[in-house]
This record gives structure tokens, sequence and C-alpha cells, in this order.
């Protein structure tokens, strides 16, 4: 049943969806134009990918503690840490879009929901190496393979944050005077994703942008996005199918967006 409305739904996007050319917004146009077409390649994706790779071929297995929906692949709660890197991981294309959307908007802060094994991670660092990155990690186990990945990719400036998100979120963003950049990968329920949208919405500002994985993962999460495109704060949203972009610019006329990738 979700594979087939799952393919659905990607198909109904694909015969909606624009391309830069259908686009009337400067700034969409601009960034679909500039940024989520941008498909240069880049020494920085070499070398994380490598590190993926070695992730691919990690036979060791971790106990998964799972908070949120779980996962439509494989729900054992013994996993391969290969298994996981296949299944779990962002796909590089996705995860290179995200550098390149963090490369671009120069955020002083980075919230990373679902840090799985730290390549997203990786990602959204090296776009913005001057900037204060939270990756905040439910699995223990996880979030420990996840500092070997960092290790692995020289970074130790990411701050990890272990711990069921309704008990840290909140704490992480009572620290930050403005959220700059908020990417929501983890839980993958619907009431848990418009509660960290509601949390985020007192620190947004006009360069603000949040970023929500998985939009058509499951019926619930779908409802969850036609809320948060309605919400009176938000102006413009960017559905790419596979993540959703938020932003929050007065003056600008309120529209929702989809385009193909």
């Amino acid at each position: 049943m979700f594979n087939l409305r799952f393919a659905k739904d990607y198909l109904l996007h694909r015969l909606k969806a624009k391309n830069r050319h259908g686009v009337h917004s400067p700034f969409v146009y601009r960034l679909i134009d500039n940024v989520i077409y941008d498909f240069d390649p880049k020494k920085v994706y070499t070398d994380v990918e490598n590190i993926r790779e070695t992730l691919f071929n990690d036979t060791r297995i971790i106990t998964i503690t799972d908070l949120g929906a779980g996962s439509h692949v494989n729900n054992n709660r013994q996993k391969k840490i290969s298994d996981i890197a296949h299944n779990a991981l962002k796909p590089p294309k996705l995860a290179q879009l995200l550098y390149r959307l963090v490369a671009d908007l120069k955020p002083r802060n980075v919230i990373e929901l679902g840090t799985c094994l730290g390549i997203t991670t990786l990602y959204l660092q090296k776009a913005s190496p001057t900037a204060k990155i939270y990756t905040m990690e439910g699995c223990p186990e996880t979030a420990k393979i996840a500092k070997e990945t960092f290790k692995k990719g020289e970074i130790n400036i990411v701050e990890p944050v272990i711990g069921n998100f309704d008990d840290t979120f909140p704490g992480v963003i009572n620290d930050i005077d403005q959220l700059d950049f908020v990417f929501v990968d983890g839980n993958h329920q619907k009431d848990a994703t418009l509660k960290y949208f509601e949390w985020c919405l007192p620190k947004v500002h006009e360069n603000t942008m949040l970023i929500f994985d998985d939009i058509y993962w499951s019926t619930g999460m779908k409802e969850a996005w036609e809320q948060i495109k309605a919400h009176p704060q938000v102006t413009v949203t960017i559905d790419l199918f596979w993540i959703g972009l938020v932003f929050f610019k007065p003056g600008q006329a309120k529209e929702d967006f989809l385009v193909k990738i």
C-alpha cells in the first residue's frame, strides 16, 4: 500500500512541478537556477562520499533506539551499519543539495534533527565551516558511529545532542537568539513534525530556512506539510518532493512552488 501511494504521489508531483522557467518569483528563480540546479562537481562531494563508502562496508551490528515512526525498509532493532548506510542515509543528490543550500544561505547556526550516521552532518558543516552546528540524534549507538564519521571528516566543532527530540530540541532553541537553518529529518510523524515547526516559529526571521524531510512519507506527513504551508507566518514554500523548503520573508507574496529535481 505504501509503495503504491508513494508512487502515485511521485507521479502527480512530476506532472505538476515546474522547472525554473515556470517560476516568476525572482527570489525562488535565483535559488533554483543558482543553487538547486547547480550540478557542477565539487571536491567536497568526493571527500564525503568516500567516507560514505566506508559505512557501506561496515558490517558491525548496533542496537537501534527508534523514537520516531520507524522505517519502511527495515524495522529490526539489531542492524548492520552497512544496512543503515544503504537504507537510511540521505542519497548523494539530496545531501549535496543540502550542502549547496547551506553554502548559499551562510547561516550562523544550523540545527539538524536526525544525525543518523553523520554523512549529512559532514555536508552541512563543510558548507558553512564557521557556523555553530547542532546535530540531534535519539539513538545513542547511532550517534556513536556518527562521531566516528566526524573524525574521519576531520570536523570537531559539531555539537552532538543525544536524546529524545521532545526533551532536547527546546533547550537547543533556547540557546539561540535566532534560527538560521533547521533541517528536520527525524520522527516522521504528523504531530511531532508540527510540534517541531511550532517550536521554531518564535525564533525565525526573514532569512530563516526550515527544511522538512520526507514530506510524502505518509499520509500524516503530507497533512503536516499542508498545515505548514498554510501557516500565516510562512510566505514561500518549495516542494521538491523529497524535501520541503520553508521561508519567512515579509513583503513576499505568499506562494507555494512545486519544483522538479
